[in-house]
């Protein structure tokens, strides 16, 4: 298993660092060479390409050493963590509750250390019957940083089958834009690139050199940022990849930097994910100094001594928390008490547990656009289709779902209850403004928005599998959705607005056909009484399904049921109004049906690549391959419960009938316009100007934090100006001041008294120089009279002293 380890970290080291080193070749070959030519491109596609490749043949090793027991038959249960049921407690049963805070799961799951050598159990997470014990999950060391007393810092792996499963999912869905993006971004091959968005001040269009290069060069940087997120084995890893995606994202949205609105949008993705992460560095550097080290899984120290990782320390071996009072005991590798130098039992105080929970959650909704941060996402739209692909499917909106699932273990009743409910307002208010928006890729935004919402609620209920099993669904079909989206707005010269648009099938069949697969998929039809269906059927059956076995546990967390079901069918309207809208009925703008066609064929191929995998990649539902690979990696830290069939069937049908009555209301109001969507409009004017408006959060954000902040700005411009610079002012004009007096002392004083000695010197100079004549005879004159003189006086001198 060491060398499987081994092999397997390589792989996907390789699929991880290939996008960083075709960005360093675009970076620095495309700015001198290749700016005009698509040579960029393709060397964007073949290293993410390679990495597919490379991820594949690393899932393909670790199926045939686990004897690919993922794909033995099940008889299939649904699972719902029981954590919940204490999150519903009152605080007064407090110390009860979190004694059986997380019973040990039916399967031993043991992370392998950094040499591969722990067996993990495999588990059924359907019926819950025990496998062989296989490996499935590891850890090791890629490259060591630093050491800080007893803290390393070092570049770390953590693969399981979570890990393989994104990796393949990003590096497909990746490749299949990279290559759409060759064709739609085809217009930036040029000198003189011309902005119709921008106008100079003589009135005519921007021009600017084509950023053909420079385009394929941020993308590969996204991609390497978003697998280096999810190989990465400790939470400092975590935090640089975490920053570099939101880097990354502000260069891509801001890409028609000189457009207002495209600036604007970037710097509002930056400054609201800041507020996330605000919490989310705070949750990890509680953890950090909690627990002491940076790593997931166990590994050794620099003596050569085995230390437990964070989820051994939280959750030990068999899954418990274990309480002491109102703390946590922390435990070691083998699953006893930790205890420190002087022999004391190491803990954390729970409430300090709750919180790093909730700060690593606060990062996880700023990444995933969540109530009540999601208000940057649909102004993302801004940036370029292929962007907008690639930030709403595999890569940053993503990257918080996947960190919510990674952490699990770390997350306690509290911290799920608050992920539940967020993501159950999300979901539901990102629906509601979907029904009445009209640009193409807002509806999909917020789609976006409202999907992740399903996730989250998924994970917050305990359907971990569910949560992330919608993940990857999702992000084949909304990856889909968007690339078709980005062919109409090619097709049809750069309009979004749906309302000007209509019967765009005939013009676009590929395109009309593609993006009725992805509009089936995330609406969750199903042919009644069978479980044929598309992947997003299976997948949100699961999470509606998690919810319901949570609620009828929980009943007072009814909504937690109630509000996804009725988002289905809001979802199956809204997705539906925009096929309809869209590509059914007749044109209602002649000029922009007139010039509209089918995308070429580099645009196309990708549609029809990803078609299939939107379609059936959850074929089977919970019973599936899919499902049955990521509950390999479900963390073994609660005890789970098993779903009625009848409640599951019950789940699966009350959201079947929800998406059948969406559609056809989409139908009867878009489709053949029986009733007028314009009458309707009318009636509720005020709530559909209410939802126009995005419920007004950019408003209510505007008067509690951008207005407030103008006036303390103003307020501290004000102290600042005359407080502060009067201070300064003062001081200054006191200087000059002094300045002047010491001036005028120097001049005074110390300089008239040099210059007297000067003076007189001087005088004495010139009085000596009258008896430089220059007349030799006169010096001969002077020299024998000085003679006779000194000799009267020395004559004078002896004979005084001889009297």
């Amino acid at each position: 298993m060491e060398d499987l380890g081994k092999q397997l970290s390589t792989l996907l080291m390789v699929a991880w660092l290939l996008p960083f080193f075709g960005f360093c070749i675009e970076v620095f070959g495309g700015y001198f060479k290749w700016r005009l030519t698509k040579t960029a491109a393709y060397i964007a596609v073949g290293c993410i390409g390679v990495g597919f490749l490379c991820s594949v043949v690393a899932f393909m090793q670790w199926g045939n050493a686990t004897d690919w027991v993922v794909f033995e038959s099940h008889e299939g249960e649904h699972h719902v963590s029981a954590d919940h049921d204490e999150a519903a407690k009152s605080h007064d049963e407090h110390g009860a509750k979190h004694d059986e805070h997380a019973k040990e799961h039916e399967h031993g799951e043991e992370h392998a250390d950094e040499h591969g050598e722990k067996a993990e159990g495999a588990h059924d997470s359907h019926g819950g019957h025990a496998k062989p014990a296989v490996q499935t999950a590891f850890s090791g060391q890629i490259y060591h940083l630093a050491r800080f007393g007893e803290l390393d810092i070092s570049i770390d792996y953590y693969i399981d089958s979570l890990t393989l499963g994104m990796f393949m999912m990003v590096t497909l869905i990746a490749t299949c834009i990279h290559v759409f993006a060759i064709g739609y971004m085809s217009d930036e091959l040029t000198e003189s690139y011309e902005d119709h968005f921008v106008h100079t001040s003589d009135g005519g269009h921007f021009k600017r050199p084509g950023r053909f290069y420079r385009f394929f060069s941020y993308m590969s940087l996204f991609c390497f940022s978003m697998l280096g997120l999810v190989l990465a084995g400790n939470i400092f890893q975590v935090f640089v990849f975490w920053e570099l995606v939101g880097i990354c994202s502000f260069l891509l949205i801001g890409f028609y930097v000189e457009r207002k609105s495209a600036s604007t949008a970037a710097n509002k993705a930056f400054i609201v994910n800041r507020v996330g992460d605000f919490g989310f560095i705070i949750g990890l550097m509680i953890l950090w100094t909690s627990c002491g080290t940076f790593r997931f899984d166990n590994y050794e120290d620099h003596h050569g001594h085995e230390q437990p990782g964070l989820f051994q320390m939280v959750r030990g071996n068999d899954g418990h928390v274990t309480q002491d009072g109102d703390a946590v005991v922390l435990k070691d590798v083998h699953g006893e008490p930790l205890t420190d130098a002087s022999g004391s039992t190491k803990t954390i105080p729970y409430m300090l547990l709750v919180a790093a929970g909730l700060g690593v959650f606060c990062g996880c909704v700023g990444k995933s656009a969540q109530f009540p941060l999601q208000t940057w996402l649909p102004d993302a739209m801004e940036g370029p289709t292929p962007v907008s692909a690639l930030v709403h499917s595999a890569t940053m909106v993503a990257a918080g779902v996947y960190l919510a699932g990674r952490f699990f273990p770390m997350f306690l009743p509290e911290v799920l209850l608050t992920i539940a409910y967020v993501g159950c307002v999300t979901l539901f208010v990102a629906a509601t403004i979907a029904v009445v928006a009209t640009d193409i890729k807002r509806v999909l935004a917020y789609s976006t928005i409202s999907q992740l919402g399903y996730m989250m609620l998924g994970i917050g209920v305990g359907g971990w599998g569910a949560g992330l099993f919608h993940l990857i669904t999702h992000a084949f079909f909304k990856s889909l959705m968007f690339l078709c989206s980005g062919s109409v707005i090619h097709g049809c010269h750069h309009e979004q607005e749906m309302p000007k648009m209509g019967g765009l099938w005939k013009k676009m069949p590929v395109t009309a056909f593609t993006m009725l697969v992805g509009v089936i998929a995330i609406a969750g039809l199903a042919i009644p009484g069978t479980s044929i269906a598309f992947s997003g059927y299976h997948s949100k059956d699961a999470i509606v399904a998690t919810a319901l076995q949570f609620v009828d546990d929980n009943p007072v967390h009814i909504l937690l049921f109630i509000v996804p079901l009725v988002t289905a069918g809001i979802t199956a309207f809204y997705m539906f109004r925009l096929w309809f809208y869209t590509f059914a009925g007749q044109p209602r703008d002649a000029h922009v049906y007139e010039g509209c066609h089918e995308s070429p064929s580099v645009m196309c191929g990708p549609l029809l690549v990803l078609a299939p995998f939107a379609a059936w990649c959850a074929i089977g539902g919970e019973h599936g391959k899919l499902f049955s690979i990521l509950a390999l990696s479900e963390p073994a830290s609660t005890e789970v419960v098993h779903a009625s069939h009848d409640i599951h069937t019950a789940a699966g049908s009350f959201a079947l009938v929800a998406a059948i009555l969406g559609t056809l209301t989409a139908y009867l109001l878009y489709g053949k316009t029986i009733v007028d969507p314009a009458n309707i409009k009318r009636q509720f004017s005020g709530l559909h100007t209410f939802l126009v408006e995005k419920w007004r959060f950019d408003e209510l954000y505007d008067v509690m934090f951008v207005r407030p902040s103008h006036v303390v700005g103003k307020w501290c411009a004000g102290v600042d100006k005359y407080i502060f610079d009067e201070f300064l002012h003062g001081v200054v004009r006191t200087g000059i001041r002094v300045s002047q007096w010491d001036r005028k002392f120097d001049e005074g004083i110390i300089d008239g008294l040099v210059n007297l000695v000067g003076n007189v010197t001087f005088s004495i100079g010139r009085s000596l120089h009258v008896f430089q004549t220059g007349n030799i005879r006169q010096y001969v004159m002077f020299i024998a009279v000085g003679v006779l003189m000194l000799f009267a006086l020395l004559f004078a001198f002896s004979f005084a002293i001889l009297a």
